[in-house]
């Protein structure tokens, strides 16, 4: 898969955008602060349904406006695509694929994206909900149904929150809390599928993660990934050391089981914080490089490839399971924070996709094997060197059809003025 044409429409600090991506490498160079990580930002939406660098999608409309517009097209094979995502600041955002609506969840069916960003260490050093939010991210890609499943969990989890704070406010116990049942069963039943899906999704990744990491770092430190889960009777998210799952990954069922036994020994505990303290929003994916937890014991070389090899593994699990394709990878700001051996060997093992996207500021930072096609970033305005510029500005996307964007411009896209601080 390839995304041949990127329109944006008050996105981020972009009034309008519109940016043509060729096969094989691109690169967007530009000083920090004209927008670079913005473009990556909304390809990565339509493959992610979420930003890696904020949690909610308010930040990503322009300021002063009540919505964004991400669209592109989108090339599998000879097959092309139009995918197209409306952000609301307010209510539900809304998607149209060729033109016609469709639900927001559909999406990552079309787009397949593996990003790289300087924010990836925080997966390795970042407290659990980073690993969390990683391994989300990518079942979304890999299952897309999965987004339902989160979001649904998310909803309960929040519902069931608000019942315990009520009954501790009302100092209600007992039979006062057969309503709290009713959400336990429902949360149970999301929870386990989610357990299921993350330990099966770590277990896959387990070898690519091994052979992503000798290709960078040069060298067998046996990287593992292993869940420790909350349901076992611990509490990652609060510190406190979970058994570490050693029985392989547990049927549905299983994960079912231990979840209601777990809500029933945490529940006088949960009425006096008024907080759900077990579950799969507090389990922690803990990794490994030399039979240490790279949390606390792994150099800042290590810990950086122990990053792109879960990125790495990622674009192959992808690469490997999906008809569409080779997976569009991003590198966003990403060899400015490595050392030239290891700027060489992630160069030559991500050169070989169909379609990579690099953001820097400086260029002589991009290794020659993906220094190919290169957009420049400056005062707000992409511009393609290889490409003649077009006075036209492109279509209003406000309330109208989708715009074919085999028909829009390529060359020209005025930033606001505000926001200079994105990348």
């Amino acid at each position: 898969m390839i995304v041949e044409h990127l329109s944006l429409v008050d996105f981020r600090n972009y009034a309008t955008a519109e940016l043509t991506l060729h096969r094989g490498p691109n690169v967007l160079v530009g000083r920090n602060g004209q927008g670079k990580t913005n473009l990556a930002e909304a390809v990565v939406f339509l493959a992610t349904l979420g930003s890696h660098r904020v949690s909610s999608d308010a930040p990503l409309v322009r300021d002063g406006q009540e919505y964004a517009i991400i669209r592109a097209r989108l090339s599998h094979g000879e097959r092309r695509v139009l995918v197209e995502v409306q952000l609301n600041k307010q209510g539900a955002n809304k998607a149209r694929i060729n033109g016609s609506p469709s639900k927001i969840n559909e999406l990552p069916r079309y787009a397949h994206v593996v990003l790289f960003a300087p924010e990836d260490l925080q997966i390795v050093r970042g407290d659990p909900s980073s690993r969390r939010r990683f391994v989300d991210q990518l079942l979304i890609q890999r299952t897309p149904r999965m987004a339902s499943v989160l979001g649904d969990y998310d909803r309960v989890l929040k519902q069931r929150n608000a019942l315990l704070k009520s009954a501790r406010a009302r100092g209600i116990k007992g039979e006062g809390l057969s309503t709290l049942d009713v959400w336990d069963d429902k949360l149970v039943s999301l929870g386990a599928e989610i357990i299921n899906a993350r330990q099966r999704l770590a277990a896959d990744l387990q070898q690519p993660v091994a052979e992503a990491y000798a290709a960078i770092a040069g060298e067998d430190h046996r990287p593992q990934l292993e869940w420790a889960l909350s349901v076992r009777g611990a509490d990652p998210e609060d510190g406190e050391s979970a058994p570490i799952d050693t029985d392989g990954v547990l049927s549905t069922a299983q994960c079912a089981e231990m979840f209601h036994a777990a809500l029933l020994a945490k529940r006088p505990n949960e009425l006096e914080r008024g907080l759900t303290l077990t579950g799969p929003h507090r389990d922690d994916l803990v990794l490994r490089v030399r039979d240490l937890p790279v949390k606390g014991y792994a150099s800042h070389g290590e810990s950086w490839s122990v990053a792109l090899a879960l990125r790495l593994a990622s674009a192959e699990l992808l690469r490997s399971e999906s008809p569409a394709g080779d997976p569009v990878l991003i590198l966003d700001d990403v060899f400015a924070e490595l050392d030239a051996d290891r700027r060489q060997r992630l160069a030559a093992v991500t050169a070989g996709y169909e379609q990579v996207v690099v953001t820097a500021a400086v260029e002589e930072d991009i290794p020659e094997v993906l220094h190919a096609h290169v957009v420049r970033i400056a005062a707000g305005t992409i511009s393609d060197d290889r490409e003649p510029q077009s006075p036209q500005g492109p279509t209003d996307a406000r309330g109208a059809e989708p715009v074919d964007a085999a028909t829009a411009p390529e060359t020209t896209s005025p930033a606001s003025e505000k926001d200079e601080t994105d990348d």
